[in-house]
């Protein structure tokens, strides 16, 4: 009864379970234990191809290997579960179903040499690091392509769009609907290629990170080079200075970059909100859609909002990586294991919300009527201009004349232009001011959008 995913504890595996489907290939359990054989196969493979401690392999032998990595499929997983109910060590299951693949085959004679000289860390910071580094080209990457995208397209559409600025949620000067977006997107394309630079580390340097058992019994090898060849064609980069542990700090940073992803989108997410509750966006209706089980009227911009909660639980995690991970005692303990566990949530929460935004985005237009409403009954937002005009023209009072006529008062278009008629300045004066309206006081807002988009 309980595989039923009505019976789901996380909502990541019932409620989101079909949007966090491109994330299972990379971060859940099935993920690590493939990626744990994935490292222990090309270890062996390297063992074989760059040191004298393992013979060369056939080429059928080889392609059996690899074999084992591509098959690797539900039942290989199950199979590592029984085995490590049995051993009660994760990676030393994977290793007892290495031998089991090998007993009785021509490369039975090189069974020894499987995870050899190495701890359990080496496998698993490999493992993980690989998982991460997956995750983020394979998933995270072309969602959030996916999404600055939509958004870019939005800036563009209404680059010349005017609409109401407000600071301290108070009236202030007009901006466009496009340069608020193209803000937002220059932000997170600045996080974009951050997180696509990152370079993920991980470690092969034994129990306490000195080669201990390696440079033990093959000290004729070089293995400091060895362990740099061998992650680095796993497109990893080698940590050398470790204990047990290779320091998360490399880890810690992508996570970082990530969380700040997420507090731009939050912040956008609070915007969009905003933007809808003042009617500025209106979202489209769908038919059979409801927004309130006693309010027919209602069209909640519900999809903002999970996003919205859905960010604030993944950088919860985030967070609390950067505060717990860095702390190991003395050169190992296993407090990290249960937390690093919860890698695939944070990615999980953080890719519900990124889909969220795009559902959100996809709902909502410009409210045409009411952002030309509301410009036209704030004419007072076009006094930071006014009163800059006066300055330029040499007039010494031009703040306190503007101060007079608009501070916390609202300001008509007839009065605008009654005050302007009242100076007597000269003509080129007059003109200027006259020029000015709500609609049309927006600065360089079109010129930064297309700047911002590339265009």
């Amino acid at each position: 009864m309980f595989t039923d995913p009505l019976y789901s504890i996380s909502p990541l595996d019932g409620r989101y379970a079909r949007a966090v489907d491109p994330l299972r290939e990379y971060v859940t359990e099935f993920a690590l234990f493939r990626d744990r054989v994935g490292v222990e196969i090309a270890y062996l493979r390297a063992l074989s191809q760059n040191t004298l401690l393992v013979r060369s392999f056939t080429a059928h032998e080889d392609q059996f290997l690899l074999a084992i990595l591509d098959q690797f499929a539900t039942n290989d997983a199950k199979r590592v579960q029984e085995i490590e109910m049995e051993t009660r060590h994760d990676v030393k299951a994977v290793e007892y179903f290495l031998r089991e693949k090998l007993q009785g085959t021509s490369l039975e004679d090189v069974i020894p040499f499987i995870h050899f000289g190495l701890t359990s860390e080496d496998i698993n910071q490999t493992a993980i690091a690989y998982s991460l580094l997956e995750a983020r080209d394979e998933a995270l990457l072309s969602r959030l392509d996916e999404l600055s995208a939509h958004i870019s397209r939005f800036a563009r559409a209404h680059a010349g769009l005017p609409i109401l600025a407000k600071t301290h949620g108070q009236p202030a000067v007009p901006t466009t609907l496009g340069k608020e977006f193209a803000n937002f997107h220059v932000r997170l394309q600045t996080q974009r290629d951050r997180l696509a630079r990152h370079k993920f580390s991980a470690k092969l340097t034994g129990a306490v990170g000195n080669f201990n058992a390696l440079a033990a019994a093959v000290p004729e090898v070089d293995w400091i080079q060895f362990s740099a060849r061998f992650l680095e064609s796993l497109g990893l980069t080698p940590s050398l200075y470790n204990t047990q542990l290779m320091p998360y700090d490399n880890w810690i940073e992508f996570f970082d970059i990530l969380r700040l992803t997420n507090s731009i989108l939050l912040d956008f997410s609070q915007d969009m909100w905003r933007y809808i509750s003042d009617d500025v966006l209106k979202q489209k209706t769908k038919p059979g859609e409801v927004g309130s089980s006693t309010m027919p009227q209602k069209v909640n911009p519900i999809d903002f909002e999970n996003a919205e909660g859905n960010l604030g639980i993944a950088n919860a995690l985030l967070e609390f990586y950067a505060r717990k991970l860095p702390i190991s005692r003395l050169q190992r303990d296993l407090s990290d294991s249960t937390v690093r566990r919860t890698f695939g949530v944070a990615l999980g929460h953080t890719f519900v919300a990124w889909l969220n935004l795009l559902r959100g985005l996809e709902k909502v237009e410009p409210n045409l009527a009411q952002i030309e409403k509301e410009l036209e009954a704030h004419w007072e937002i076009v006094s930071e201009g006014a009163q800059t005009i006066l300055r330029a023209a040499g007039i010494p009072d031009a703040y306190e004349q503007l101060k007079l006529l608009t501070r916390g008062k609202t300001l008509t278009r007839e009065a605008y232009i009654q005050w302007v008629r009242g100076l007597n300045g000269n003509p080129q004066l007059e003109a200027k001011l006259l020029a000015l309206s709500p609609t049309t006081y927006f600065g360089l807002a079109r010129e930064l959008t297309a700047r911002a988009l590339g265009d």
